[in-house]
């Protein structure tokens, strides 16, 4: 029996005969006029000592001890606020006043308190000349000294308390030389801070301890970086994080240990500190990012366009003097535009940088150097 094949049908079979010659050599003979025409351009891989293992996304958190919500120490009519979202407060600095009664009833005892213990000091070195003189026994005098202390203690008390309300120790000085009276309460930044929400309005009344700003010292922010479970075990703290689309990195210092239930996902934190610029980072902003670990071998940056992929396995093309040799790599990372790779390279290479897509047709016989 004969057989006959149409033009198409022939030029198919003469192809896959070449597929067999050409992958079986791994080499490229090719003109230097043609290879100007396939639009091949050269270049030489990069050598890099950190490579890119996985990209995931993460969220902007402040550190716990560094945010703080500011509360009205007791019950009073905001008379006003000093200041609004996105200001920057110093340490002790004025955020509002309040009208407060209650602040009088604290300033009337601790005034109160001051006098009894001024009237028990009175009586306290009066026995003391007294015992010395031995005039009195010595149980009266233990009686004032007993009654001195306690005097003094409590004083400190209400002074503590005045404190705790809001009034500097300059303030409760003043108190104490003036003896007047005030209902206005300063309510201070406990930290320097950023301003990051307001939680009352002028002229309300409200009850001791509400809220009345949320602010944050953002000197320091972490990245709560969600990992899947099954790269976990890839992923050691002291690993750098690059933020995508920025300059900002910073380093893991905490892999949890147990799984989000909900995407089979777990938490790595990373810290980014002041020592860069991070202004683009704000408190809850979603991000992505990437880890990136230190190379224990060569390995070497190239742009995407310079591999070739070929059943499941990457290629990238060398330079020789009669055309190209086809040296398989290992993809070991990825960045953007461009790839980490490793394998037998010592960084001297000519590579294809442009037009490996016609170069592998030409290697698997899917085109000539005619």
């Amino acid at each position: 029996m004969r057989l006959f094949f149409t033009r198409s049908a022939m030029a198919l079979l003469l192809s896959l005969a070449g597929f067999g010659s050409y992958a079986a050599e791994n080499v490229i003979q090719i003109s230097q006029g043609n290879l100007e025409n396939l639009g091949v351009t050269l270049g030489k891989p990069e050598p890099v000592t950190q490579i890119p293992v996985l990209s995931a996304p993460a969220k902007v958190v402040i550190p716990p001890t560094q945010e703080y919500i500011v509360s009205a120490s007791q019950a009073g009519v905001i008379d006003k606020l000093n200041v609004a979202i996105g200001d920057k407060v110093a340490k002790g600095q004025v955020l509002a006043q309040l009208n407060s009664p209650d602040l009088l009833t604290l300033q009337r005892e601790y005034l109160k308190a001051g006098a009894a213990q001024q009237a028990s000091l009175i009586n306290y070195n009066r026995d003391k000349k007294l015992l010395e003189e031995g005039v009195i026994p010595d149980r009266r005098w233990q009686e004032s000294s007993s009654q001195y202390h306690s005097s003094v203690s409590e004083t400190d008390e209400h002074k503590q308390l005045l404190e705790i309300a809001g009034m500097t120790a300059g303030e409760v000085n003043h108190l104490a030389q003036t003896h007047r009276l005030t209902r206005q309460l300063n309510v201070r930044a406990p930290i320097a801070a950023v301003v990051l929400e307001r939680l009352a309005v002028a002229g309300t009344h409200i009850d001791m301890m509400a809220p009345l700003y949320r602010i944050a010292n953002l000197d320091e922010l972490w990245l709560e970086i969600a990992i899947p479970q099954e790269r976990m075990d890839s992923i050691k703290i002291g690993d750098r994080v690059a933020v995508e689309d920025t300059k900002i990195t910073a380093k893991i210092t905490l892999l949890g240990q147990s799984v989000n239930p909900e995407n089979q996902t777990m938490l790595a934190r990373a810290v980014v500190t002041k020592t860069q610029d991070f202004t683009s980072l704000r408190p809850g902003q979603r991000l992505n990012t990437r880890i990136i670990q230190p190379s224990d071998k060569a390995a070497f940056k190239v742009p995407n366009t310079a591999i070739a992929q070929n059943e499941g396995k990457a290629f990238i093309f060398i330079r020789t003097q009669q055309g190209f040799s086809v040296t398989p790599v290992t993809v070991v990372g990825k960045q953007g535009d461009e790839s980490i790779i490793s394998g037998e390279l010592t960084g001297d290479e000519e590579i294809a940088v442009k037009g490996a897509v016609a170069l592998k047709a030409n290697w698997l016989g899917l085109g000539s150097d005619e």
